[in-house]
């Protein structure tokens, strides 16, 4: 009596353990048919412990794998300690509740042996572990988030500093190959104008100085990606560039293309080069035309944004004014788009592009300080947005007076330039215009020959150059002669270091674009090309 009561009570407490244990147990005999379980079991799985006979029948039991995958009856961990003779087995299920509701429960089971270490049955233990799981599912994307993040910024900075990197190189390259150009377009357009030869060597001389003015191009459109051209930018009626030039986009696009232009009222000027702008507006238009190989739409539009979205954090709060160009063409997929500004990359083929079109005019946009936006999808099109500044100026309308004109071609200029050829070629051209012309090959030289007595009335320089820079030359001269004319000429101009008091002149440059520039600076009149000539 004494050992059945002991055995009773030991039961009891043994049920009272189980009972409070934190955990859902489940216990089966050596065939796999369950045979009890606590309380706790229930709670978690929503329905009381289903009846088995054995392994094979906890196919009843509906739980999925982490990838999606059904549990097998046999996959369960309490079916896999019995019949493949495990100390323990675990699973992780997403378990289908008795109200349908799907859970996240661990399961954790070992076999029960007798003294003799033979497999007699076997407990399973359950934890719903749902809350921990999309906690930790939660936690996984926001690290994903972060890393994917991380990667897309240093990936940026990666093509940012590459860009960079070309830039750099491109512009210098530029600068030396205007230095070349400059007495080559300026001595070919000297023999152009002059009665040299017969027939055939005119037409050698045209079609040698039609090639150094497409070369001419293809170094501005260097210089823009590289952020170095020389730009004089000022308020610019946004909307009449883009209606004066709705007729050569739509010549130049021909038949198959349809021009759509959307200009609105009453927008702000922008702070922009004119030439620059349209420059930019025809190579995009050129480029949506040649997506458009069968035929299509090309819409260009203006609007005004007050403040930038957000994917522009470099534009600031400020107002732009954004230029779209947008086809219906074939569009770009994502590794042409990630690289479509790159220079010298194009998918026109050989001699159909040289590459440089959507660059120039991402190099603009950034020397403006706006920014260039491009959407793409393939076998959609493709939409290209220039962010200009709003300007607070007033748009030029040209016809401010200027000084009384003074006789054309006459004076003396004072030329510097540390390149033999360059100024060679250019002192020729200032002869040929009618001027008398005291050539230096130095800032420093200049400033000698000026404490020596030389009076100019005019100074013509370059601005890099070893030693002083035109500009450090030009602020000196003016210290001594103050109201002296200066034009700087440059291959490319340091926006730091180029006084904007000061007029530009671009390299490589005609006999006329120097007329023009000299003229302008004196107060004069337009000088003929061939003034002075020896005709």
């Amino acid at each position: 009596m004494e050992a059945r009561k002991a055995l009773t009570e030991s039961e009891a407490r043994l049920r009272a353990v189980i009972d409070a244990a934190p955990v859902g147990l489940v216990f089966a005999d050596a065939s796999g048919q369950i045979t009890g379980g606590n309380n706790r079991v229930e709670e978690i799985l929503g329905h009381p412990v289903l009846p088995s006979k054995d392994v094979a029948s906890y196919n009843e039991w509906i739980g999925f794998h982490e990838d999606g995958r059904r549990v097998e009856g046999h996959e369960y961990p309490l079916g896999r300690v019995l019949s493949e003779n495990l100390s323990s087995a675990e699973l992780l299920t997403h378990y289908r509740r008795g109200d349908g509701t799907m859970t996240w429960i661990w399961f954790s089971a070992a076999p029960v042996r007798d003294l003799e270490g033979k497999v007699i049955g076997g407990v399973v233990a359950s934890v719903n572990v749902d809350r921990e799981k999309r906690l930790t599912e939660s936690l996984e994307r926001e690290v994903e988030k972060v890393v994917a993040e991380r990667e897309a910024a240093q990936e940026a900075l990666r093509q940012s500093q590459k860009l960079e990197a070309m830039g750099q190189l491109t512009g210098g390259v530029a600068h030396d190959f205007n230095n070349l150009l400059t007495p080559i377009i300026g001595s070919l357009d000297l023999l152009q104008r002059k009665p040299i030869g017969d027939a055939r060597m005119q037409r050698l001389i045209d079609g040698a100085l039609q090639s150094a003015e497409r070369a001419k191009t293809l170094v501005q459109r260097l210089l823009a990606f590289a952020r170095r051209q020389p730009l004089q930018p000022t308020a610019v009626d946004v909307g009449r560039i883009v209606t004066d030039m709705a007729d050569l986009v739509a010549r130049t696009s021909g038949p198959r293309v349809r021009v759509d232009v959307d200009v609105p009222p009453e927008l702000p000027p922008a702070r922009a080069d004119s030439n620059q702008l349209e420059m930019a507006l025809l190579n995009l238009s050129v480029n949506a035309r040649d997506a458009m190989p069968d035929g299509g739409t090309l819409s260009i539009s203006l609007r005004q944004v007050d403040e930038p979205p957000a994917d522009l954090p470099e534009l600031g709060r400020r107002p732009h004014v954004v230029l779209s160009v947008a086809d219906n063409g074939r569009g770009m997929d994502e590794e042409t788009l990630a690289r479509c500004i790159e220079p010298f990359f194009s998918t026109k083929g050989v001699g159909k592009g040289t590459g440089l079109g959507l660059s120039m005019v991402h190099g603009l946009a950034a020397q403006l300080g706006g920014a260039l936006r491009i959407t793409s999808r393939e076998g959609v099109g493709t939409a290209i947005e220039l962010w200009l500044p709003v300007s607070s100026d007033e748009v030029s309308t040209g016809d401010e007076d200027r000084p009384a004109a003074r006789d054309a071609g006459r004076g003396l200029v004072l030329l510097v330039d540390d390149e033999d050829l360059v100024r060679e070629s250019t002192a020729s051209m200032l002869a040929d215009l009618g001027y008398e012309v005291v050539e230096a090959g130095s800032a420093e030289q200049a400033l000698r020959m000026v404490k020596d007595g030389l009076r100019p009335d005019l100074l013509v320089s370059d601005h890099l150059m070893p030693g002083l820079s035109g500009t450090d030359l030009a602020v000196r001269l003016r210290g001594r002669m103050p109201g002296l004319p200066v034009l700087i000429v440059s291959g490319y101009a340091d926006v730091d270091g180029l006084a904007p008091a000061f007029p530009r002149l671009a390299k490589p440059f005609r006999q006329a674009d120097l007329a023009a520039s000299v003229g302008a600076l004196r107060g004069e009149r337009a000088v003929s090309p061939s003034a002075g000539s020896t005709e």
